[in-house]
């Protein structure tokens, strides 16, 4: 892994008595980084700078004329000269944007509503520092942080604004910082606001849908070697029939099995296929494959990334780029935006014990089902734990499973890294987002909080490392602005019926588009039987048990733990456990090439 660009800001002297980290005057940054940007989407005006990564589409015609006839890196410079901090609001599309005057000096960042070009930073009054990899920021201290390494094993990532680095930030999605001499100044630009329209009219809402899919698909399809994932489900075959409908001919697609039972659903990729015409590929992933591709994986994202599906999602992406394939569109967003995780249908069932009146629950239900004997019997356990559940608020229910909870962090710590730890911290933060939510309604405020925990955090920056990884660029035509605004007007029991039929709207729109039986279809995507493999597979299993033999040195996971892990819990349940032997395995791998000299 190698930073694309890495820049520092710094007062002069007379403004701020402090030493610089690297060393560098100002003038010094500024001639190295256009050294950098010389090739990249650079404009100078002046003493301002713009580097653009990406492409944005302004609202504004004047600024649209001024990307389109000088380029993005131009069109951001006018935006911010004329919209200040707040100009990323009157764009679209995927971008970040880095804004500066070294002679001022002046400092920009912004990123798009999911973040999905990242940008990370570090500074104070007296100086800036920037990077696109958390890795190369230019700190004084820089050393891993220990926080991040629960969090990470708490979420099996580290969401922003966290890195895995002390000092260094990610700036959060929809968000811009500034820096002017004077510190730095984190602003949010775009905030999801719910509007639900109750007159909406369902037929012509479908016809709106469906029109704005197929337009942001045909955008991301203009240039030639564009393909599409196809998992089989509901958003990628939407994707998958829409670029052929675009392209007007066969567009390629590309699918990826497992050979193991309750692992694969290439049947319904190749129903899609099928349906649609698509010049359809399709392979096996294999533990061999594995064995390659979890070390690369695990070292190519510049802080620890847990999302196991990761390593599926570059082996298909790879095989595209082998094809000639130079932009893969992807299917995600899809249940974010239109109520399609099951987990929003069982809070819905939660929520529903606090209509029962407050003495029933807590005079006669609650004292009847802890009555002694009662978890003997599957029915009242089942009650019991519905109403143990039922009594904690959301967000923390949702880690109610969280499995390093359930494991319990004193066994899994070693007792001298678990003191530098705020335990509380991720629930913390998830609260805060939570709160922050501005939807009226439980499936509203849900959405909200998963384009940041599941949306921006986690599942954009795994298809966004696979297919870099792979040489590829993505698109996600389901989180086109057009279709989020609309989204966002949609009764909620549009998105979750009242019978809790999951993105209901989203099935019904479709009905005539997508085959019957993939509409009915579960959800179940790119998954992989790692634990399986991880306790039949020689290379696999030697692999795992190196890895976690050398993680067990630096101080941070108990050596008891992950011998019991590998003996005892993955043998017995390998779908279950094999996730947090990933995760550690992925953790061990990155610090050997980052910080081969960590010790806790």
């Amino acid at each position: 892994m190698s930073a694309t660009f890495v820049g520092m800001l710094a007062c002069p002297p007379s403004h701020h008595n402090t030493r610089r980290p690297d060393g560098l005057t100002t003038l010094e940054f500024a001639n190295g980084f256009l050294a950098q940007t010389r090739a990249r989407n650079s404009f100078q005006d002046g003493h301002d700078l713009s580097l653009a990564v990406g492409t944005a589409h302004f609202d504004d015609k004047e600024l649209a004329r001024t990307a389109a006839n000088a380029g993005q890196a131009a069109a951001w410079l006018a935006a911010f000269r004329q919209y200040g901090p707040t100009a990323p609001a009157h764009a679209r599309g995927r971008f970040a944007v880095v804004i500066f005057n070294p002679s001022r000096p002046s400092l920009t960042l912004a990123v798009d509503r999911f973040g999905t070009y990242p940008l990370c930073y570090s500074g104070d009054h007296s100086h800036c520092a920037f990077s696109d990899h958390a890795c190369a920021v230019p700190v004084s201290e820089g050393d891993i942080d220990p926080q991040a390494i629960f969090d990470y094993l708490y979420f099996h990532v580290i969401p922003a604004p966290r890195t895995v680095h002390q000092g260094v930030s990610r700036l959060p999605a929809a968000h811009t910082l500034t820096w002017s001499g004077y510190g730095l100044r984190l602003e949010r630009y775009w905030q999801p606001r719910f509007a639900p329209d109750p007159k909406r009219d369902l037929e012509s809402s479908k016809a709106e849908f469906l029109a704005i899919v197929a337009r942001a698909v045909e955008r991301e399809s203009r240039k030639s070697g564009v393909g599409a994932f196809l998992s089989g489900g509901t958003d990628s075959s939407t994707v998958a029939g829409m670029l052929c409908k675009a392209q007007g001919k066969p567009a390629p697609t590309y699918s990826i099995g497992f050979d193991a039972q309750g692992y694969d659903e290439m049947e319904f990729a190749r129903l899609a296929s099928l349906h649609f015409g698509t010049e359809h590929h399709e392979y096996y992933v294999t533990a061999d494959d594995l064995v390659e591709a979890l070390p690369r994986v695990a070292t190519h994202y510049d802080q620890p990334f847990g999302n196991s599906s990761v390593a599926p999602a570059w082996i298909c992406a790879s095989r595209a780029r082998a094809d000639g394939i130079t932009r893969l569109l992807a299917g995600d967003g899809g249940d974010e935006l239109f109520g399609g995780n099951a987990r929003y249908a069982k809070q819905t069932v939660f929520e529903l014990y606090g209509r029962v009146p407050r003495f029933f629950r807590s005079a006669l239900l609650e004292p009847a089902l802890g009555l002694p004997g009662m978890n003997r019997f599957g029915l009242t356990r089942k009650a019991a734990s519905y109403v143990e559940q039922a009594n904690v608020p959301l967000p923390d229910r949702l880690e109610m499973y969280n499995l390093l909870l359930r494991l319990g962090p004193q066994e899994v710590f070693e007792p001298a890294f678990l003191v530098q730890i705020d335990t509380g911290a991720p629930l913390a933060a998830q609260r805060e987002i939570w709160t922050q939510s501005e939807g009226d309604t439980l499936i509203d405020r849900m959405l909200a909080f998963d384009w940041k925990y599941t949306l921006a955090d986690n599942d954009l920056p795994k298809v966004t490392g696979a297919t870099g990884l792979a040489g590829l660029g993505v698109s996600f035509p389901l989180l086109d602005e057009d279709l989020i605004d609309f989204s966002l007007t949609l009764p909620p029991d549009w998105k979750l019926s009242r019978n809790r039929t999951l993105r209901w709207f989203f099935k019904e729109a479709l009905k005539g588009f997508l085959p019957a039986d993939i509409i009915a279809k579960k959800k179940h995507g790119f998954g992989l039987p790692f634990g399986v493999w991880a306790c039949q597979h020689p290379a696999l299993r030697a692999l795992t048990a190196d890895t976690l033999g050398s993680l067990k040195q630096r101080g941070i996971i108990r050596p008891g733990f992950i011998g019991q892990l590998l003996d005892h819990h993955l043998p017995s349940h390998p779908g279950y456990y094999g996730e947090m032997v990933w995760i550690l395995v992925v953790l061990e791998l990155w610090l050997r090439q980052y910080a081969p000299e960590y010790r806790a």
